[in-house]
Parts: structure tokens; sequence; C-alpha cells
């Protein structure tokens, strides 16, 4: 993954990361019975440790898409 870091007088100030990132889901709830509406999300944990919500179609070991700026799931990766 490319990053933009901001430099001053050779120390970092800031970073630019891209708007998305593909990651594996590494840990996923399991779908309960009669909650399969659309709208209904569950809690997963990403590669890097972080939780985000994603549709419960999504199993551990999946590579989704991520939007940095929101941290929230965007779609399956292909």
């Amino acid at each position: 993954m490319k990053v933009m870091v901001e430099l001053y007088e050779d120390r970092p100030i800031g970073v630019d990361l891209p708007d998305q990132v593909t990651l594996t889901v590494t840990e996923a709830d399991p779908v309960v019975r009669g909650q399969t509406a659309a709208s209904s999300y569950k809690p997963a944990v990403l590669e890097n440790g972080i939780r985000i919500l994603v549709p419960p179609f999504i199993e551990a070991g999946e590579r989704v898409i991520v939007d940095t700026n929101e941290i929230t799931y965007l779609r399956r990766a292909d």
C-alpha cells in the first residue's frame, strides 16, 4: 500500500491513506436465523484488528473493501 507522509524538519506530521483498502476478515459472528433483513449487519474483526459492521453473508476468511475515511464496509473484494 502506498501512503503519503508529510514531513516537517524530518519529523512526520501527517499521513494520507488511500480512500479504500482491501482487508481479510479474521473473525465474524455467525448469522442468527431470522436476522437476514437487508438492513441487518453483524460485527467482524479485520486482519489489522479493526472492528467493523458487515452484512450477514460475509464470513471469516473473506476479503472486503473498507472505506478508510469512515472505517466502514463497502463491498466484497473480487
